[in-house]
């Protein structure tokens, strides 16, 4: 099932591509690691980087989410330093707007756009982030574009 569900999802985002993002496996002969990039949102502190993710599958995807983890280091308030990222629809045990098997990889990475659009520094990963964003939201950005032209240029 995981196999067929992936190839799937390849398909899927080969024949209806996201706009600013890409993702697919490292290596064709092994569906469940995939490398993911997303292009910083236009208007927000991340413009202008290309940012990469890690994307694990276990054996119970799709009724469990993917592991997605930041490998490009990013200043933002939901993510830490190690790249984990909290975002409702990756964690499994939360049932009201948690994971469901309807959910794909393409929704996942959307739903990361939108999180580099919309910090939300009320649930953050980084604390110390989030307490910028909310004290001195110039003095993030900032930081958070320092961080950008630093790790995520090409």
């Amino acid at each position: 099932m995981l196999k067929r569900r992936l190839i799937a999802e390849i398909k899927e985002l080969e024949e209806n591509p996201i706009a600013h993002c890409s993702a697919g496996p490292i290596n064709k002969d092994k569906l469940d690691e995939w490398e993911a990039t997303i292009a910083g949102p236009e208007g927000t502190p991340y413009h202008g980087g290309l940012f990469k993710l890690k994307i694990n599958f276990t054996n119970r995807y799709p009724m469990k989410p993917p592991k997605v983890k930041f490998i490009t280091p990013i200043f933002h308030c939901n993510i830490d330093k190690r790249g984990n990222i909290c975002l409702s629809i990756l964690k499994d045990d939360s049932p009201k707007d948690g994971w469901t098997p309807a959910l794909t990889v393409g929704k996942v990475l959307l739903s990361i756009v939108s999180l580099l659009n919309e910090p939300n520094p009320d649930d953050p990963l980084s604390p110390d982030i989030a307490a910028l964003l909310k004290e001195d939201k110039a003095k993030h950005n900032e930081m958070a574009i320092g961080w950008t032209n630093k790790y995520a240029s090409f």
